[in-house]
């Protein structure tokens, strides 16, 4: 069924305001879920935070629900979290204090396309264990080597972890692929799915990931402040949590500390109600549009966007990978990437900038310091992009 785009426009009141081509960064909320959390706020001010907050259980329960039936999971292998970021650093953290508490001579392998952040606390822990992080080989379209990877695993391989989307050039990596791969040898998979959740179907079941995360104000177009972690079951049974109050653990009648075992061990006994609201509308509004539907429309204007950038005189994609996803990277020759994105801005058009210290291996290895990113999402038009590429090439001149 074809989307109704003036009405997701309406219904998105960024629309009015800016041509937004950065979703990869953060997407225009719907109005439903601005009004669902500002309608919370209000309740709080008028009935009492706790109040407001018991109220509000099952809506918030249903946030959960709503994130499970995404991913296809269940609503106990769901956490919320303040952001992308720390769901990353809670599951990576959680594990290693569990059953992947690293020991020296231990292997983590991860992609050249993995964040930095992800990247730093990789190789933080593992120094500190007296590990080491070791690169997948890449194929020529830059995405993981599959049959390389096979060639590395041995049973000194603690983790995979894995970006499954690109943030600086848009290939989607072969995410199952890895998933398989990991499950066949008994290795645990974290999956950053930063970028992919929101623009395309993530099945955790059929990717085969042990731990993903992903934040809400990307491609999902929940509130910032947001974030989410499926934690696999068995995986859970054996994890500690790293921040513990009694939102997590309880006492029993001789003092021993009993653990949670179910994903919000992770959480913590306060948090933004208001936030876990605007995300479960969030996700429900892209359920209700159909995850494939968005992934179709998407990937239709990126491909738009792509060619019409190809043909514009001194800009170069950057773009990597079989599969192609909503983020489309460039370069414009003789401009920085920032002087190009500042000009855009006064005229009312979003775009971001990447640079290497987001992704540095894969910026290093390509000869990148800084790239242009142009993220698209339904709400987008074709007449956007036009207006887009037409600044573009008077910039460009």
């Amino acid at each position: 069924m074809a989307m109704d785009i003036d009405r997701l426009r309406a219904e998105t009141p960024g629309c009015e305001l800016v041509r937004h081509f950065n979703n990869a960064g953060g997407s225009l909320p719907p109005r439903a879920v601005l009004e669902a959390v500002i309608s919370h706020l209000q309740r709080e001010a008028l009935q009492g935070p706790v109040e407001a907050g018991l109220a509000a259980t099952a809506a918030i329960d249903d946030s959960y629900a709503a994130a499970a039936l995404m991913l296809n999971c269940q609503p106990h292998e769901i956490a919320i979290t303040e952001s992308g970021s720390r769901a990353w650093s809670l599951a990576f953290s959680h594990f290693a204090l569990g059953n992947g508490r690293f020991r020296a001579g231990d292997r983590i392998l991860t992609s050249a396309s993995e964040w930095a952040g992800n990247y730093i606390a990789l190789l933080d822990a593992a120094r500190a264990a007296g590990a080491t992080v070791e690169l997948i080989p890449t194929s020529p379209d830059g995405t993981p080597d599959i049959a390389a990877l096979r060639t590395l695993i041995d049973d000194r391989v603690r983790l995979i972890a894995l970006t499954h989307v690109a943030a600086n050039g848009g290939m989607v990596n072969p995410a199952a692929e890895v998933g398989a791969i990991a499950r066949a040898a008994g290795i645990p998979f974290l999956l950053d799915a930063a970028q992919s959740v929101g623009q395309m179907k993530v099945d955790v079941a059929a990717i085969g990931c042990d731990m993903l995360t992903a934040p809400g104000r990307k491609f999902l177009r929940g509130p910032r402040g947001t974030g989410l972690v499926y934690i696999r079951p068995s995986l859970l049974e054996k994890m500690r949590p790293v921040l513990v109050d009694n939102s997590c653990g309880t006492m029993s009648e001789s003092d021993e500390i009993v653990f949670a075992r179910d994903a919000r061990m992770l959480e913590t006994n306060e948090n933004a109600r208001a936030l876990k609201l605007g995300l479960g509308v969030a996700i429900r509004y892209a359920l209700a549009l159909g995850l494939d539907a968005i992934e179709a429309r998407i990937t239709d204007l990126a491909a738009t966007l792509r060619r019409q950038l190809a043909g514009i005189g001194r800009v170069t994609l950057r773009d990597q990978g079989r599969r192609q996803s909503g983020i489309v990277s460039f370069t414009v020759e003789g401009l920085t990437a920032l002087d190009v994105r500042n000009r855009l801005h006064g005229r009312q058009f979003n775009i971001s900038v990447g640079g290497a210290a987001y992704t540095p291996l894969d910026m290093k290895a390509r000869g990148l310091a800084e790239i242009l990113r142009a993220s698209v999402h339904v709400y987008n038009t074709e007449q956007e992009i036009d207006a887009l590429c037409q600044e573009l090439r008077d910039i460009a001149r």
